[in-house]
């Protein structure tokens, strides 16, 4: 006969199993577990899961990662498919891609390394440990993958995290938060490492920047959310605005180098913060790079009254990019202004001065303008003030090594991609970890679990020195 605690145990898991179904686009609302209804009962909740985790072993945070891990794995064509369908921006088979790669490649306890310095005085050791609580900001761009990733690094240095996630993926992202709460308790039967409410707002966020029992920040977001963050006080790590502009120099590849720039401009409709917003290419070489664009599914746009129309419906009236089109197809961006073309259409190209609206502002759409210039000893100066000091990304393509090296010091960008995609800077197609959270105002670069963690001193005197 099974014991009482035994059965409420196995109730229990049913009433789990039942909350935590796949999302459909028939699901109006998530799974309750993680998710409460404010900021103090949420951060309270993770909070008290924190002080457990804190009791268990490097090996019991090693498991919980792997049950991430194996646990998201199946769900990732569903997760994919839900966020296109919630945030309208996007595209299904870059999203698959991307969760793939934030669920295999996001490094977890292992990158926590120690240093160590011995001498005749002893041993110093310089540890990694938790921060507590941290209040995360996500994204609706990437929502479900910033989600997943920021929860591998921080939990792997041991803290739970509140996450403030935007009101536009509200659905997908309370999925995920229930679904990792649920993948945690089975591996170590803590309850809540993972956190948000039910109505996440602009006001929940500013009250998450105040709370004091959040011990550190990460934002994710425009610069408006970010500029609020770093004036809230606390210990604060921001992924900010970008602008990365790919150069083209006539040393390069540029049958290789129309393939990257298609591939990394368009993927997910560049909604990626790291993608190409803008080409920088010397005038020798433009007309033959932007005939290899075409030939991977680019179109070009000669026609300045298009150019106009597209001006006019993709900028707002404020200025800033229309909503309504961000992380839309090429081909629905044509369509809005009478151009019809194939749903294969990757990215819109054409000719602009670099003081084009569309290569002064961020856009988020696969729009990809080309500003020409007469060599490289212009292309440089052009494409650093098209990065605004963003320091964010940037990606060049040249044989020409004295080159490549002086544009990657005077970028001084969080990543530099050479001969590659935009995305290899984050782990797809290059080396290195996977992040979603480029920390480029507070400079820590691609994140990982160790910037999760307080650095902290440890002395041993007169010890454990044997040279």
């Amino acid at each position: 006969m099974m014991g009482e605690e035994q059965l409420k145990e196995q109730i229990m898991k049913v009433i789990q199993g039942i909350l935590l179904e796949e999302p459909t686009t028939a699901t109006a609302s998530t799974s309750s577990v993680g998710i409460f209804p404010t900021v103090d009962t949420a951060v309270a909740a993770a909070k008290t899961a924190q002080e457990r985790l804190d009791d268990l072993s490097l090996e019991q945070r090693k498991a919980i990662i792997a049950a991430i891990r194996t646990g998201m794995t199946p769900h990732i064509e569903t997760i994919a498919r839900e966020t296109v369908e919630e945030t309208k921006m996007g595209r299904y088979e870059d999203k698959i891609q991307k969760l793939t790669l934030a669920i295999n490649k996001t490094p977890g306890v292992e990158d926590l390394v120690t240093e160590a310095v011995t001498g005749d005085n002893g041993m110093t050791l310089y540890e990694l440990s938790p921060y507590g609580v941290i209040g995360a900001v996500t994204p609706s761009t990437n929502p479900a993958e910033t989600l997943i990733c920021n929860a591998i690094g921080m939990i792997a240095a041991g803290n739970a995290i509140y996450f403030s996630v935007h009101p536009g993926a509200k659905r997908i992202s309370g999925w995920v938060v229930s679904k990792l709460n649920e993948l945690i308790y089975q591996s170590c039967g803590i309850h809540n490492l993972v956190v948000t409410i039910e109505k996440p707002s602009i006001e929940a966020a500013q009250e998450l920047m105040s709370h004091p029992d959040i011990s550190l920040l990460v934002i994710t977001g425009g610069p408006g959310v970010v500029r609020q963050a770093m004036k809230s006080g606390k210990k604060t790590i921001a992924a900010g605005e970008g602008n990365p502009p790919s150069l083209v120099d006539e040393t390069a590849d540029l049958d290789k180098a129309a393939a990257d720039i298609v591939l990394g401009a368009s993927f997910d409709n560049n909604i990626l913060c790291t993608a190409e917003k803008s080409v920088v290419a010397v005038e020798q070489v433009v007309d033959y790079l932007i005939l290899q664009m075409e030939k991977q599914g680019a179109y070009y746009v000669g026609d300045e009254q298009i150019i106009q129309r597209l001006i006019d419906k993709m900028i707002a009236e404020n200025g800033a990019p229309n909503r309504q089109f961000v992380g839309k197809n090429a081909s629905e961006l044509l369509a809005a202004v009478g151009v019809n073309v194939s749903a294969d259409i990757r990215v819109i190209i054409m000719k602009t001065d670099k003081n084009h609206p569309f290569v002064v502002k961020e856009m988020l759409m696969p729009i990809l303008p080309i500003v020409t210039v007469k060599d490289f000893d212009e292309a440089l100066p052009t494409a650093l003030g098209i990065e605004n000091k963003c320091h964010h990304t940037a990606t060049m393509h040249s044989q020409n090594i004295q080159r490549l090296n002086l544009a990657a010091k005077k970028f001084q960008t969080s990543i530099f991609v050479k001969n590659g995609s935009s995305f290899a800077g984050l782990g797809f197609g290059g080396e290195g970890p996977t992040t979603f959270t480029i920390a480029t105002p507070t400079g820590e670069c691609t994140t990982t679990a160790r910037n999760f963690a307080r650095k902290r001193r440890c002395v041993l005197t007169d010890g454990f020195s044997i040279r």
